[in-house]
């Protein structure tokens, strides 16, 4: 009797065993090191007049055995890419040009990935005085479907920085048509947020100008996002 305990106890074991979750640790973001967030960035190694060579670097993250390093050119909003095992890696990229970077953190073993924060900076060129970064639009998220308050608004939100922190104006463009052309209203630097009027099954597109007290601009391009 006893040595069939033993054997029910131990098979008993067993199955609790196999029935754990064997699932691989998910990865985690990376830390973002170096271009500095909203920075500009004098360390590019030269490579010819319009480009140079930059260094990228992140802290390592856990669960993690590849990055993928991706930057953006703000211009052109065309990415480079690059995958590597390491914390680091270096691309040629346009002089005087703003960019956006981030790194992905990956698992062989495992299907997820993270995604660290997403950086701006401007590799440095022959410009003594830099324009805005093009405004991040936050909210409403491009190609989502939103509902309007009862005062029948939207609240558009965006983010903004420059190198030379001299922000002036934004100027925010509202309207059912693409490209929208209507001036919505404009705010200082302090300011980031605006209300729109709108309608129900109605497709809204919006975009962000912004000024510095140089008279440079950027435009962070057309957001679109449904009412229902």
């Amino acid at each position: 009797m006893m040595m069939r305990k033993l054997l029910y106890i131990s098979i008993l074991g067993f199955l609790v065993a196999c029935g754990k979750d064997n699932t691989p640790p998910a990865p985690e973001g990376a830390l973002l090191v170096f271009p500095e967030e909203n920075s500009e960035c004098t360390t590019g190694s030269n490579v010819n007049e319009t480009l140079s060579q930059v260094t990228f670097r992140w802290d390592a993250s856990k669960n993690t055995d590849s990055y993928t390093l991706s930057v953006v050119n703000l211009k052109t909003n065309v990415p480079q890419n690059i995958s590597t095992a390491t914390t680091s890696a270096s691309l040629s990229i346009a002089k005087g040009t703003p960019f956006a970077w981030s790194v992905t953190s990956r698992n062989s073993k495992s299907d997820q990935v993270a995604t660290s924060e997403t950086w701006l900076f401007y590799n440095a060129g022959a410009q003594t005085t830099y324009a805005p970064f093009p405004a991040q639009l936050v909210s409403p998220a491009s190609g989502s479907t939103v509902q309007k308050d009862i005062a029948n608004e939207v609240l558009l939100e965006w983010s903004g920085a420059d190198v030379d922190n001299d922000i002036d104006t934004f100027e925010v463009f509202f309207s059912d048509v693409n490209p929208p052309t209507t001036l919505l209203g404009t705010t200082n630097a302090a300011t980031m947020e605006l209300s729109a009027s709108v309608q129900s099954s109605t497709v809204y597109y919006w975009k962000v100008i912004t000024t510095d007290l140089e008279g440079n601009t950027s435009d962070s391009g057309v957001f679109e996002f449904k009412v229902f």
